[in-house]
């Protein structure tokens, strides 16, 4: 019964973006940075349990709490943030949808207005059970990526060295590994995924009881999350193998494709590129449906049908057809959106984490019961200020890439 939203927050950020940065990991440095995800394995976790703790503590989800505790000014500088840059983050899983339906010989004239509808219909059904049989059902899918990489022909004790020795490639430590570093980084924990799970745990109604369980949820949601990204570098890994150039995921398909005997490779990272992108879309607007009405008093979950609450699912739409739209738009500047992706990410990210640590610290909200150990502090403190310096390296690069060295 417990089961779902620790799976879903976690695999849902192996996004369309998180697909192009771990494969162009895998393509630009070989197996080298495996050792990276096993760090984020514990990283993931701390945060994410912190924000079921928070949830079944105080029965409301994270933007609530936000308001609540920190006043107007600061709840709406959270939600603007989150807002924004959830919006444009959309856009680029809807990209990402016409990238690989292009390859596939689909216009996206077509498939990204289907892919836009079938995500509404999807959530606005009025049953909480149901989005999330089909949720983690897309969720399990993505193990398709593990099978991909036992084809790709790399070696299972060199996958184990790098992954528990951590290396660098042969180029040593350049100004665009560490930055790749960054991006795996950045890619891997998203704003979005605190307000998501507290709001989609609020809205399954889990209580005190169901708090292990919760966290056994969020641990193999964490573990399945990094196997499957590190799956995606392996088979990033056959494009450095052999040398080969792409520009993204879909036309990485097509690159390695006279590397394998049959198709499955190919036909199976456009049709996963496309899962990527739908995971992410639900998840990321309905963590803004949440967040927004929430804040507002809204009635709202998904368990309560449209017409008893109309602001909440016309959020959720309003977000997912205008993203789709800007899509379809000739000359629409993706590249941009990405780039402002970003460093919006990078900003609210800290904040957000920082949020989070202050409220599983408040004494008068929590009780002892559910308050931060001192072990818990020292690690999410430590982890806040990794992500708070990693973070401004990244937005300093994207806004003045000349201040860096170019190796």
């Amino acid at each position: 019964m417990v089961f779902g939203p620790g799976l879903i927050v976690m695999e849902a950020d192996n996004d369309a973006g998180a697909v192009s940065t771990y494969t162009q990991a895998g393509a630009q440095y070989g197996l080298h940075l495996l050792w990276v995800l096993l760090l984020l394995l514990p990283v993931c976790y701390f945060i994410q349990e912190m924000v079921a703790r928070l949830e079944v503590a105080t029965g409301k989800g994270h933007a609530a709490m936000i308001y609540e505790r920190f006043g107007k000014w600061w709840g709406r500088f959270s939600l603007f943030d989150l807002l924004l840059v959830n919006f444009l983050t959309l856009v680029t899983e809807f990209a990402a949808i016409s990238l690989a339906t292009q390859q596939m010989g689909i216009s996206p004239y077509l498939s990204v207005p289907i892919a836009a509808v079938a995500l509404v219909i999807h959530v606005t059904s009025g049953s909480y059970r149901r989005w999330e049989r089909i949720t983690c059902v897309l969720c399990l899918i993505d193990i398709v990526w593990v099978f991909m990489a036992s084809f790709s022909h790399a070696s299972p004790s060199e996958v184990a060295r790098h992954v528990l020795i951590p290396s660098v490639p042969a180029g040593g430590i350049t100004t665009s590994l560490i930055f790749l570093v960054i991006a795996i980084v950045g890619t891997t924990i998203a704003p979005w995924q605190l307000f998501f799970q507290q709001s989609c745990v609020a809205d399954k109604r889990l209580r005190f009881a169901d708090l292990k369980w919760a966290r056994l949820d969020t641990f193999i949601g964490s573990c399945f999350t990094i196997l499957v990204a590190g799956a995606m570098m392996i088979v990033g890994n056959v494009s450095f193998t052999h040398g080969l150039q792409f520009a993204d995921p879909a036309k990485m398909a097509d690159a390695i494709r006279p590397f394998f005997t049959n198709d499955f490779v190919r036909n199976g990272i456009l049709l996963m590129f496309c899962n990527a992108a739908v995971l992410g879309t639900t998840a990321i607007s309905l963590s803004s449906a949440w967040a927004f009405s929430e804040v507002r008093g809204w009635k709202h979950g998904l368990d309560t049908k449209f017409k008893r609450a109309p602001g909440f699912y016309s959020i959720y739409a309003v977000c997912t057809l205008l993203a789709a739209s800007l899509v379809l738009i000739p000359g629409a500047p993706l590249q941009l959106i990405i780039l402002g992706v970003q460093v919006l990410a990078g900003i609210i990210l800290p904040s957000a984490i920082i949020f989070l640590q202050l409220l599983l610290n408040d004494h008068q909200l929590l009780g002892d019961r559910w308050i931060n150990r001192p072990w818990n502090n020292v690690i999410n403190w430590t982890i806040i200020i990794v992500l708070f310096l990693l973070s401004l390296i990244l937005a300093a690069q994207v806004l003045a890439p000349s201040l860096f060295p170019n190796n």
